[in-house]
């Protein structure tokens, strides 16, 4: 048998195997599809999809990104004028908070102040407190069958002559009528109902709204139920615009009511003596002068929360400087500033 030469080999290689290449290349990517597990195909499959989609997933990955860029690390600045709160790096993104938003920099809190201090006044104008016509205490008793007519005309010529005190006083000191019984018909007159008093935790409750409010308005909170509602008691009037703002300022929903007079005294007097968060009160001039007045606040302090309600003729901001655990705020992280408005 002859021998090849080393060129006749590579050319006989060639011959043999180059016709079937093609076929054991199909053979070899047969054998490794076999291989794949179903968790690798499904990978695959995901991938030609990505690229089959293209430019539509890289848009809706990049929208994932902004999404959580503005709800996470890189909040975005909640003034709705504001064009340049990313530029702002160097600002931290978790103070200061007002109502919620965060603000990129001092000129935005002012915006965002500004606005709210409007709102807050005009809401004052549209709610104008009328009178509103109640049925006389005298006339509810006498209905009631509490009272006598007597008792009622006695009561009232023993008001007329000393200038002074409330019916119910006379119809109790003069008339011998029970307290309870005037405290019930004062709950009639008002629509609402009388409230106990007991395990009342003065120093615990304190931290719902300022001193002031509580000796001005005449306001005593009593409890707070299940972390959802304040029990706000008075002597023998209700006050529904501190009602209201309490509820807006704590998130919680308010039930007033009236407290008989003998306990609500000395809890309002204990109430008075306790330690409340730490308030300025200030006077303003004019809108702008208070809305520049709590930036300032708002500025220096950077809480991680800070609401505006209005109480008659008051605006009440609240800053809390640390995050809240429960529905009744962290004495020594809450501060209270208070300012009302002269009028021109």
């Amino acid at each position: 048998m002859p021998i090849l030469s080393r060129s006749q080999n590579r050319d006989l290689g060639l011959e043999l195997f180059g016709a079937n290449r093609r076929e054991l290349g199909e053979l070899a990517m047969q054998e490794r599809q076999a291989r794949e597990t179903p968790e690798r195909k499904a990978l695959g499959n995901e991938l030609r999809l990505d690229e089959e989609l293209g430019t539509g997933v890289q848009a809706q990955i990049e929208a994932g990104v902004r999404a959580k860029a503005r709800n996470g690390l890189f909040e975005t600045c909640a003034n709705p004028g504001c064009g340049s709160g990313w530029l702002h790096l160097w600002r931290s993104r978790m103070a200061p908070v007002f109502e919620g938003g965060w603000n990129c920099s001092a000129a935005c809190t002012a915006a965002r102040v500004q606005a709210a201090v409007r709102r807050e006044l005009e809401g004052r104008i549209l709610s104008q407190e009328s009178h509103q016509h109640r049925v006389p205490l005298g006339l509810v008793m006498l209905e009631q069958g509490w009272i006598t007519s007597g008792q009622l005309r006695q009561a009232l010529d023993a008001q007329r002559q000393a200038r002074a005190g409330r019916l119910g006083y006379w119809l109790i000191c003069k008339q011998g009528v029970r307290e309870q019984l005037v405290t019930r018909a004062l709950g009639l007159q008002w629509s609402c109902p009388v409230l106990p008093l007991e395990f009342h935790d003065a120093e615990a409750l304190a931290v719902l709204m300022p001193r002031l409010f509580v000796d001005a308005f005449g306001a005593l909170p009593l409890r707070v139920a299940a972390g959802k509602l304040i029990y706000l008691g008075f002597e023998d009037r209700l006050d529904p615009v501190l009602a209201l703002a309490i509820g807006r300022m704590s998130g919680l929903r308010i039930e007033s009511g009236l407290v008989q007079e003998s306990l609500f005294a000395p809890a309002h007097a204990r109430m008075l003596n306790a330690k409340f968060p730490p308030v300025e009160l200030i006077e303003a001039g004019s809108e702008p002068a208070a809305a520049h007045a709590f930036t300032k606040a708002i500025e220096r302090a950077r809480p991680v929360n800070s609401r505006l309600v209005r109480v008659h003729d008051c605006l009440w901001l609240r800053m809390w400087l640390r995050p809240q655990s429960g529905a009744m705020p962290d004495r020594d992280s809450t501060q209270d500033m208070i300012c009302s408005i002269g009028t021109h």
